[in-house]
């Protein structure tokens, strides 16, 4: 399935609603079964009926993953270190999810621009579509399941003391290697966006 109506970060089709139609429901499951089964690599073991199972059983989750489609993530399952018995989506598109870009990193960095605001902030789109951003270490360990963001950064959660001081943790590959770096976190880019999880 492409992306769904409307790209604009934060927007939602339908003026708001958090739940999908039927026919929606449908078309976002036979694009996320289409997706699991080209690349097996990203999640050996897991069973998609299992996965299908939970996200019928959760309209909130099945939202969340339309958010993902919709803004250019491509979500697939991951098998990451810390799953606790959960199946992960994960962002899995090739370059940063285009449709959330040009993002500040969280809504005090935002507040704290006096001109050329960006329309939103990375922590705060994620928490409206109900996903965590992704920490550095779940970020090394999508790494090993492809190569990403090779053209592109996605900014990544920060530690409290490293936001307390006004700076941000962005990451990217380059050179086949996994950078980390640091921005004021109310710095926004093009060619930012972040990369997303969500437990079902």
């Amino acid at each position: 399935m492409d992306r769904m109506n409307d790209d604009r970060v934060g927007m939602r089709p339908g003026g708001g609603r958090r739940e999908l139609s039927s026919e929606q429901r449908e078309g976002l499951l036979k694009a996320l079964k289409a997706r699991f089964e080209r690349h097996v690599g990203r999640h050996k073991g897991v069973p998609w009926a299992d996965v299908q199972a939970r996200l019928e059983a959760d309209a909130g989750k099945l939202w969340s993953l339309s958010e993902m489609e919709r803004t250019g993530g491509e979500p697939d399952v991951v098998s990451l270190g810390d799953t606790q018995g959960d199946h992960v989506f994960c962002d899995c598109s090739p370059q940063s999810p285009a449709g959330r870009r040009n993002l500040c990193y969280d809504r005090a960095a935002l507040d704290s621009r006096k001109a050329n605001k960006p329309e939103n902030s990375a922590l705060d789109v994620a928490a409206d579509m109900g996903i965590e951003i992704l920490t550095v270490e779940q970020y090394r360990e999508l790494q090993n399941l492809g190569e990403f963001d090779t053209k592109t950064s996605s900014w990544v959660k920060t530690p409290d003391m490293i936001r307390k001081l006004g700076g941000a943790l962005y990451c990217d590959r380059r050179y086949d290697t996994v950078f980390v770096y640091h921005n004021g976190a109310e710095s926004y880019y093009a060619a930012r966006g972040f990369r997303g999880l969500l437990r079902v």
